[in-house]
């Protein structure tokens, strides 16, 4: 559902979830702050991103915000305007899913796949890489 779902009808969609045992999910357009979601963080068991073009970078420090200072543990969800292009660096700020599409072609899912091998090492620390190069070698 999206941000102004949840906000709308918070409590009823909360009591249906222990009620019936459903899951909620949520899903964050790029001008949504994930702040106003800080404090039901841990009712979602997944929630998605919005990228409504491959150059709107803010879907990636929304995921940032929901990993390292929110805390949330479930599955993430990058959609909208996504290529393979892309994918090594979603996953490196947390994401841990993807639905690649909105006018892209993809061909050979292989190919997707090997995306998050374009490059073997990284320097800086991340979601996926706590420590960062000159520490992983000191070590």
């Amino acid at each position: 559902m999206p941000l102004a779902v949840w906000k709308a009808r918070r409590s009823s969609l909360i009591a249906r979830e222990y009620e019936h045992g459903s899951l909620l999910g949520i899903w964050l357009a790029p001008e949504d702050d994930p702040a106003e979601i800080a404090n039901d963080i841990d009712d979602f068991s997944v929630i998605a991103v919005h990228f409504p073009k491959a150059g709107d970078g803010r879907g990636y420090s929304t995921a940032r915000l929901l990993r390292e200072r929110y805390g949330f543990t479930g599955e993430l969800r990058a959609f909208g305007d996504i290529g393979r292009d892309q994918l090594f660096y979603l996953n490196r700020v947390g994401f841990d899913a993807f639905v690649i599409g909105d006018g892209r072609s993809v061909e050979d899912d292989e190919d997707v796949l090997k995306a998050f091998d374009d490059f073997p090492e990284t320097y800086q620390a991340a979601s996926d890489q706590p420590e960062p190069l000159f520490r992983r070698r000191a070590a």
